[in-house]
Order: structure tokens, then C-alpha cells, then sequence
């Protein structure tokens, strides 16, 4: 059908009988030839990823997964589970949870360093404006978002990130405009406040062109299946309509192993 010949259009999935094309590629070419990752990428962006940022995009993924039983969207989800609703049901009550205070700071820290990479034109003023963006930050007692954790004083998800953007010689503006903002802050506060896995994300998707407005959906797809894990667990080993208590728990899974599995660190 000619695009002149309807109301709207779309430049995402070309439908055809027997046809199916994500971004003008065929789905059945892209099948076990891309990641799930990298066809995210295409379909949001309209290209595909460059092969060396597909590691990165699957880690990115895998980074935030889940984060055990006491954040609000698995709460919850368990907690919509626990009343019998289905699935999808369930789901959404996470997903609905997460928004300004809890998943939703990629989207702020992408946005902080897009205006610090911007107003800095070298490394040096680079450190000027970061060490005058934290101050402007403890002035007003704002939130830097990227930097702290409530559980980690080192968020080693964070750590592992900016390690794999360096192998894959992505790291670039947003790495050293998040690392800079956090020197600042540590230097003018007199303590240190790590990267978390929201700062770390956010620099990388600012290397890899990715727009602010795209951001947060990285958590909310990274972490729906973690939420469906703890849906599946609380319908299956749990009581219906019990009370649950966001810290009175223990973890009873496996034993600290290492990956890949049998492998000697």
C-alpha cells in the first residue's frame, strides 16, 4: 500500500503476506544472527548496533535483571501475584512502580552528563563544570542521580560496565563526564558517593547516541524478567493474600557459584 494512501505511517515493522521487516530487514535474517539486545537497538534507533556495542547492550540488560525482593516493583508484583491476578496483570503492577524515585534515574543522569559534555570543550573544563554542576547539586540539596546506593558502596555492576566500554572502545564523553561528576562530589563533600548501575547506564547510552527519552526503558526491559521470576515464585512457593514484609526475608537459592559454570576463577 502507498504510504500517500493512508492516514499515518509508521517506520518501524513492514507487514506483508509472508513478510515480516523490522526496520527494513526481514525478521528471519536478523533471527540468530542479532541479539535480542542489538535488534532493541534497531528497532528503537532504525540501524543496527555496531558489532562491538552488542556485548555492551546484552550487559546493560543483564545488569539489571533484578534486584532482589525489596524494590518497589518486585514488591509489587509479588504483592499482585499474592492476590491471584494473572501474569500480565502482575507485571504491569511492577512495572507501573517503577518510575521518578526507583528505575527512573537513567533518564535525569543521561540528561546531567549531555549538559556537562556540552558545556565542557577539554578535560580540564571539563572538571570545572562537573566540580560547579555538584556544587550547584549540594547547594540546593538535590540528588545527584547516577551517584550513591542505598545496599552498595560500590556498585560493582557499575564497575564492570565502564570496564566493558573500555574493551569495546565505547567509552567516551558520558564515562568521563559521570566519573567526573562523582570526583567533584566526593572532593566538595568530603566523602565518596559511588557510580551506580543508573549513572553507568546513562554514560554508556550517551557514547552510544542514544536519546535521554529512551533511557529509562532500558531498566523497565531489563527488568521484566526478574519480575517474572518473582511472580512465577510467589504463585507456586507462597500463600495467597499473605502479608509481605519488604526486608523480613531470606534468600534460599544456590550457593555462591562463579560463571562460566565449573570454571576456576
Amino acid at each position: 500500500m502507498n504510504a500517500n494512501d493512508t492516514h499515518w505511517t509508521t517506520a518501524i515493522t513492514q507487514i506483508e503476506p509472508n513478510e515480516v521487516r523490522l526496520r527494513g530487514y526481514r525478521i528471519e535474517d536478523l533471527m540468530g544472527r542479532i541479539s535480542f539486545a542489538g535488534a532493541i537497538y534497531l528497532a528503537l534507533t532504525g540501524s543496527p548496533p555496531p558489532e562491538s556495542a552488542i556485548p555492551l547492550l546484552d550487559a546493560i540488560l543483564v545488569s539489571s535483571i533484578d534486584h532482589g525482593a525489596t524494590p518497589p516493583s518486585t514488591l509489587a508484583a509479588r504483592t499482585a501475584a499474592s492476590t491471584g491476578a494473572p501474569l500480565n496483570a502482575a507485571i504491569a503492577a511492577g512495572i507501573l512502580s517503577i518510575n521518578r524515585y526507583h528505575g527512573g534515574a537513567i533518564e535525569d543522569a543521561m540528561r546531567l552528563i549531555l549538559e556537562l559534555v556540552q558545556a565542557a570543550s577539554d578535560p580540564a573544563a571539563l572538571e570545572q563544570e562537573a566540580a560547579a554542576l555538584a556544587g550547584a547539586y549540594r547547594q540546593s540539596r538535590r540528588r545527584i542521580p547516577g551517584l550513591g546506593h542505598r545496599i552498595h558502596s560500590a556498585d560493582p555492576r557499575a564497575a564492570r560496565l565502564f570496564a566493558l566500554a573500555e574493551e569495546a572502545g565505547i567509552a567516551a564523553g558520558g564515562g568521563r563526564a559521570m566519573r567526573a561528576i562523582a570526583a567533584a562530589f566526593a572532593q566538595q563533600a568530603g566523602r565518596a558517593l559511588p557510580v551506580n548501575v543508573d549513572g553507568a547506564i546513562a554514560a554508556v547510552l550517551v557514547d552510544l547516541g542514544l536519546a535521554p527519552e529512551l533511557a529509562n526503558a532500558f531498566f523497565i526491559m531489563a527488568r521484566v524478567p526478574g519480575l517474572v521470576a518473582h511472580i512465577h515464585e510467589e504463585a507456586t512457593r507462597e500463600r495467597p493474600v499473605r502479608p509481605i514484609h519488604p526486608t523480613d526475608h531470606a534468600y534460599d537459592g544456590p550457593p555462591p557459584r562463579d560463571w562460566p559454570p565449573g570454571e576456576q576463577p
